[in-house]
Parts: C-alpha cells; sequence; structure tokens
C-alpha cells in the first residue's frame, strides 16, 4: 500500500520554505536529461532505464538547492546502481544517495553518500534497512556541512563533508554496463525546501 511520505515520522523537523513537488503527473518540465538513458513519467512516477547498448544517463532539475531536505519514494527492478543526486554542479561536484547492490562494492547498500573523488563517505551495511521488493522511503537532508540519509524510518548515513555547499541540482543516475543490464529505477512523491 502506498505510504504518504507527508505524514511519515521519519521526518526531522526543521523551520523551512514550502514544500516545491518536482514531478509533474505525466512530465519532465522542469528537468533535463544528460547521457544516453531512457527516461519518461507515468502517473507521476519516474522511470529510468539504460540506453542502447547499456548506456548510463542522469535526469537533473533546472533549479538549484544549497540547503533543503528532501523526500521520496523509490523502487529498484535489480541488478542496479542509481542515486540521487543532490548539490550537483558537475560530474566532479557532487553528492549522491545511493540506491545500489553491486558486486564491485559488495555489503555497501541503499542510503551510503558517494562524493565524486572521495567515493563513498558513509556506508550503509544494515541490509534490514533496504526493501528490496518494494517501494522505499528516503529522506536527504543537507545544512551546511551536515549531510544525512534515513532510510524507510532509520537514520542510515549521517557525516559532515566540506566538499560541496552548493548550490546544485537534484538528480537520478541510471548507471552503465552489463552488470546492471535490466536495471530499472522508479521515484515517486519527489519534493524538496530549503531550509
Amino acid at each position: 500500500m502506498p505510504m504518504s511520505l507527508h505524514r511519515r515520522e521519519f521526518l526531522i523537523a526543521a523551520a523551512g520554505g514550502a514544500w516545491a513537488t518536482l514531478i509533474e503527473s505525466n512530465s519532465l518540465k522542469g528537468w533535463h536529461a544528460e547521457g544516453k538513458a531512457d527516461w519518461r513519467v507515468e502517473n507521476g512516477t519516474i522511470i529510468g532505464r539504460q540506453g542502447p547498448g547499456g548506456a548510463a544517463g542522469d535526469l537533473f532539475t533546472d533549479k538549484t538547492w544549497s540547503d533543503f531536505e528532501l523526500e521520496c519514494e523509490w523502487r529498484m527492478h535489480y541488478p542496479g546502481n542509481s542515486g540521487i543526486w543532490f548539490r550537483y554542479v558537475n560530474e566532479k561536484e557532487a553528492y549522491q544517495a545511493d540506491i545500489l547492490d553491486q558486486p564491485s562494492h559488495p555489503g555497501v547498500l541503499a542510503g551510503s553518500i558517494y562524493c565524486p573523488g572521495k567515493m563513498f563517505i558513509t556506508e550503509n551495511h544494515d541490509a534490514a534497512t533496504v526493501h528490496k521488493d518494494a517501494w522505499n522511503k528516503m529522506m536527504v537532508r543537507a545544512e551546511k556541512d551536515d549531510l544525512t540519509v534515513v532510510l524507510n524510518g532509520k537514520q542510515v548515513s549521517k557525516i559532515k563533508d566540506n566538499s560541496f555547499h552548493g548550490p546544485g541540482s537534484i538528480g537520478i543516475q541510471v548507471h552503465a554496463g552489463k552488470d546492471y543490464d535490466g536495471m530499472e529505477i522508479r521515484v515517486r512523491g519527489l519534493r524538496v525546501r530549503s531550509i
């Protein structure tokens, strides 16, 4: 049964701006794609798949945020490697709340935080926090150096890191490669507010 993100206990209370919904019902308005992944929207859900020949790609918001709270629900068809980019400026300046289960990093699970040039700056190893065959609720909070990820009601990542303060885009990744042949990422209920 779908769970409303508007009333769940995993929200971190903070004074902030109004929530902005980032997915229109059947449109990618306000987003732009980079790479060759296949992106579409169905009933308010963004769906991403590899492009021809296992090609990668990313989908980014046109707007940018620096300090914010973000909420979404996601579901992965595994094997897969995806994530929610935030404070994304370019491929070297960004963070990602990962959504993955990959052979090259066994045991590093969704909710870990990836930073280009540093790799994983936090790692979630708690398999009980990931619903592999169902929807997952994720919250990301970025305030100055403080980065937090809550997955299905449990804080799985928290770190101080001063690499990037933004502002940058929010995005969704589809990774390349045969290891992820057939992967599909679905994201819905994506909303953000400045703090």
